[in-house]
């Protein structure tokens, strides 16, 4: 092993001139744009993951943008659409289309596909497409069938190319099977399925259907949403349930005065005889983040009680 890179030889970007840098967990080389670093400068081994459908989907929505305000920046936040499906969805309606007359595959999926064919690819609690295409991704992926090390950016970036026609026909078929056989048909809401739960406070939750839980209408970072619900269903469920993805999601301007919005996953309480256990729940699922109150005159009316160090 040779030795450590110093700082200035990694792939950076400072004060670009388009005015933004981003990242979603990608490789560096499209951090500010046309002002990235240039992979052609830098060792393959500085980056091992690529880009991903969230880089797209930040990169359709910064470049080229000016007069960001904190409003705005909490919108793209939340913004509900998914670049991923944009891509795979046509892909999967063209292997339909290409289906000889009479082939009995027409019939069965003619309804999943209609609702597919007018999707405009956004999230929400109410979006059929949206299940579906969840549920086929997850086939997809299966049949694609990876190997275990490979990095989740390339997975899902050749997911479409790597896969034949007939797989994702298949693979839809298979979705459709899961979706009767969990929910008992396949027009079912994504809300119905995707689901926030914290009924406890262990590490390892005790998910439960029996169990109060609200819908979450974003999904799986994977196909480029930036609001982000990595969910699954957990043992002895049918339902969702997320564990990764968006935890604490905050809106900064820098200023003589700083201003910010945040949001966490539940509440800021581990005890859930608390009222602060759970109470960030709802706002989270709606991406209603609450002002952060950094001075004085901004805690007047939100104090619960002052404390000094030293006090019980």
């Amino acid at each position: 092993m040779g030795p450590l890179h110093a700082i200035v030889e990694l792939p950076s970007t400072t004060n670009p001139r388009n005015g933004w840098v981003q990242n979603t967990n990608t490789w560096p080389y499209r951090a500010a744009g046309p002002n990235s670093p240039d992979p052609k400068r830098f060792p393959k081994y500085m980056d091992m993951f690529g880009e991903n459908y969230r880089g797209v989907h930040a990169l359709q929505l910064l470049t080229g943008s000016k007069g960001w305000t904190l409003d705005r920046l909490q919108a793209a936040a939340f913004d509900s659409y998914q670049p991923g499906f944009a891509e795979l969805i046509p892909q999967l309606i063209n292997a339909y289309d290409a289906l000889p007359k009479r082939d009995a595959r027409r019939a069965s999926l003619a309804g999943p596909i209609g609702t597919l064919r007018i999707w405009d690819y956004r999230w929400s609690a109410g979006s059929v497409a949206q299940s579906l295409a969840m549920f086929w991704g997850d086939e997809l992926r299966n049949a694609l069938n990876p190997p275990k090390d490979e990095p989740a950016n390339k997975v899902m970036m050749r997911i479409g190319r790597d896969t034949s026609p007939a797989q994702k026909l298949q693979a839809l078929t298979v979705a459709i099977a899961r979706l009767k056989r969990d929910f008992g048909w396949a027009s079912v809401p994504w809300g119905e399925i995707n689901r926030f739960q914290r009924i406890s406070p262990a590490i390892e939750h005790p998910f439960s259907d029996a169990a109060p839980s609200i819908p979450v209408p974003f999904a799986s970072s994977a196909y480029g949403t930036l609001a982000a619900f990595g969910s699954a269903p957990k043992p002895g469920t049918k339902k969702w349930y997320g564990t990764s993805g968006n935890s604490f999601v905050a809106v900064v301007e820098f200023g003589r005065r700083v201003r910010a919005r945040a949001v966490t996953a539940g509440g800021e309480s581990g005890n859930p005889a608390s009222p602060h256990f759970n109470d960030e729940a709802e706002r989270y699922a709606a991406g209603n983040l609450r002002e952060v109150y950094f001075y004085p005159d901004q805690l007047s009316g939100h104090t619960e009680r002052r404390y000094k160090p030293g006090e019980r």
